[in-house]
């Protein structure tokens, strides 16, 4: 396994332990990796619950409960936007009952971009409800990663384990300062 992606998973497993919460992930393009990252960790059982891929349209709709409306017509958000992203966080937390969750979304390529979603583009969701909380925290970020289908998908994972980072740091009132916590939905990462 990836050594960076396995210590950034241990890493996020532990935190999450640490606040008594359990993670649960919704993945498009990255297809089950951060769920495989999370699970490689021994112990994981105690903290990732749900893992689902749901790589179709179809799938997103009938399993998160993602807007159909989101995906029909030219003026639609599309499946790799913040819109999708953050439905499929919140779906994945509603079916799965846990407090954080991660989703992912995007155009790995060789093919199927376009000149507003180039490949590379990936928009990666958080979510976190935390005990005693009814609001859900939630915030997405867009990338645009350089490299082959392989490289894009491994960035999006490594990303997806540091946003869930932050986001628990943020919810736990850790100490880390507003530039590394702040979330843009114009971010440009060439990773």
């Amino acid at each position: 396994m990836d050594t960076e992606i396995y210590e950034l998973a241990q890493q996020t497993g532990q935190q999450i332990l640490a606040l008594g919460l359990r993670m649960a992930t919704a993945e498009s393009c990255t297809g089950g990796w951060i769920a495989q990252a999370a699970t490689a960790v021994p112990g994981s059982s105690r903290w990732f619950d749900t893992g689902l891929v749901t790589y179709s349209n179809h799938a997103k709709q009938h399993f998160l409960e993602v807007p159909g409306s989101y995906f029909a017509g030219p003026d639609a958000p599309g499946a790799v936007s913040r819109e999708t992203v953050e439905a499929m966080s919140r779906g994945i937390l509603a079916a799965s009952g846990v407090e954080c969750a991660v989703a992912t979304s995007g155009i790995a390529g060789p093919d199927g971009g376009t000149p507003d979603k180039p490949v590379g583009t990936v928009w990666i969701g958080w979510a976190l409800k935390l005990p005693g909380q009814s609001a859900v925290r939630q915030t997405a970020q867009r990338y645009v990663f350089a490299g082959d289908r392989e490289a894009v998908r491994r960035q999006s994972v490594v990303e997806a384990f540091r946003g869930l980072q932050r986001l628990l740091d943020e919810g736990a009132g850790g100490d880390r300062n507003s530039a590394d916590t702040h979330f843009s939905d114009t971010g440009n990462n060439t990773g």
